[in-house]
């Protein structure tokens, strides 16, 4: 039997739902499933509630009967404080649940990372990258966004250079991720895309991403375009 708090959540949702932002919603994740039309705020603010009650019990009898659904479950778990080995179980539990780019990347961009954790969330990541499933993979990649320093940048170009995926939401991730390294680390990215390590499509598209971004210089953007392939 569903618990009573995830029944009052349910319902809490359904009065949330808004046709007109479902179709827009839709347009958005076209790979999105049963799409109710909740904004994220909304969303966000449900979860944090959550977060702070009876998290384990909502998780234990949360369904994934809509996009809504599931993104709240992510958002939960994102924002619940626990020691992180116990968090990560949560994480990697949640990720088998992640089928499209909307509920990744919302999700990854809710997990925040004390300092004192980094090395631990880095070597929890590193098997996602062997994963050949699409959105296993783009979790990973996205989650990277958090290790562009100093420290992580060289390892970073390396991890992604030696995927290798068709699905165009993993080459997404790769040209979206290669984009921020630019804003960051300008010369050591360019230098990266003069290795011509990512396969065409992919190398081509981070170019664009560069070329479209406000965050970098123009003398950048020229030096990426002569690294585009034909």
């Amino acid at each position: 039997m569903i618990a009573f708090m995830q029944l009052k959540i349910k319902k809490q949702l359904l009065t949330l739902a808004d046709l007109n932002y479902r179709k827009f919603s839709q347009k958005l994740n076209p790979d999105g499933k049963n799409i109710l039309g909740i904004r994220l705020p909304d969303l966000r603010k449900i979860a944090k509630q959550i977060a702070k009650s009876d998290w384990e019990n909502y998780l234990h009898t949360a369904t994934d009967d809509s996009f809504e659904e599931i993104l709240l479950q992510g958002l939960a778990i994102g924002y619940i404080r626990i020691p992180i080995e116990e968090h990560l179980l949560l994480i990697g539990n949640f990720v088998s649940k992640i089928d499209n780019w909307g509920i990744c990347d919302t999700f990854c961009g809710t997990i925040r990372i004390r300092p004192e954790d980094r090395a631990i969330v880095w070597d929890f990541l590193q098997p996602f990258f062997q994963d050949e499933r699409p959105f296993f993979l783009r979790f990973a990649i996205v989650m990277l966004f958090k290790f562009i320093d100093e420290e992580h940048i060289g390892i970073i170009f390396t991890i992604i250079s030696k995927i290798r995926h068709c699905n165009r939401y993993v080459k997404l991730s790769i040209a979206w991720l290669i984009g921020e390294c630019c804003v960051h680390f300008p010369g050591k990215t360019i230098k990266f895309l003069e290795s011509k390590a990512l396969d065409p499509l992919t190398q081509n598209i981070a170019i664009q991403k560069i070329a479209e971004s406000f965050r970098i210089d123009t003398c950048t953007k020229i030096n990426a375009k002569q690294q585009k392939c034909k």
